[in-house]
């Protein structure tokens, strides 16, 4: 199994394929520092089973490296890790294709966390989901309960004594578990199906 690791600073993609080698020890991860370079890799080093990219690549507007991965491997994982604040690049970022936004700034250990949780989260979840078939933990039962009392980020953090950064990543899995893009999918896929 293939990681891959797309970041154009050598030193940021370097200190990325350190922490995937840590926490996944029985990993090859590969580093490239163009998309370009991508379809070679896979050719040499086998199919992948996570991206991690960074945004702003040289000769790559906005989220086209997003879609560009998604068009290719559709089922793959694919973290976005940007040095641009979350704000509009995030939803940008998610509605392109990516499953995670990370800010660079971010802890090591809430990185570590966010891509082992993405990446055994789009294990976890089988191919095929009806809505019968969709089962949620009791965290992401409550995660809807919040998002239906319109709690911010902030607040559900507080709430729930945990970081922002962690709720984003709850937030992500209870969206891809469910098939939505935002809290409004969220809220009507709930309502839908007897969620709330």
């Amino acid at each position: 199994m293939s990681f891959y690791v797309i970041d154009d600073h050598p030193m940021m993609r370097q200190a990325i394929a350190m922490l995937l080698r840590r926490v996944f020890s029985a990993t090859t991860v590969v580093e490239l520092g163009k998309l370009s370079e991508l379809a070679a890799a896979v050719i040499k080093h086998g199919e992948p089973k996570l991206f991690v990219l960074d945004l702003l690549l040289p000769g790559v507007k906005d989220t086209n490296a997003v879609r560009e991965i998604k068009t290719m491997f559709p089922d793959v994982p694919l973290a976005v890790m940007s040095s641009m604040a979350a704000g509009d690049a995030q939803e940008s970022c998610i509605s392109a294709g990516a499953d995670l936004y990370i800010e660079k700034s971010t802890s090591v250990n809430e990185i570590s966390a966010a891509i082992s949780n993405l990446f055994m989260s789009k294990h976890d979840e089988g191919t095929s989901r009806s809505s019968e078939e969709v089962k949620l933990s009791k965290r992401q039962k409550q995660l809807i309960g919040m998002l239906d009392r319109g709690l911010s980020n902030r607040d559900i953090a507080a709430e729930l004594d945990i970081s922002e950064h962690t709720v984003k990543v709850h937030l992500w899995r209870l969206f891809r578990r469910l098939d939505v893009k935002s809290r409004t999918q969220t809220l009507h896929y709930a309502r839908l199906n007897g969620l709330l």
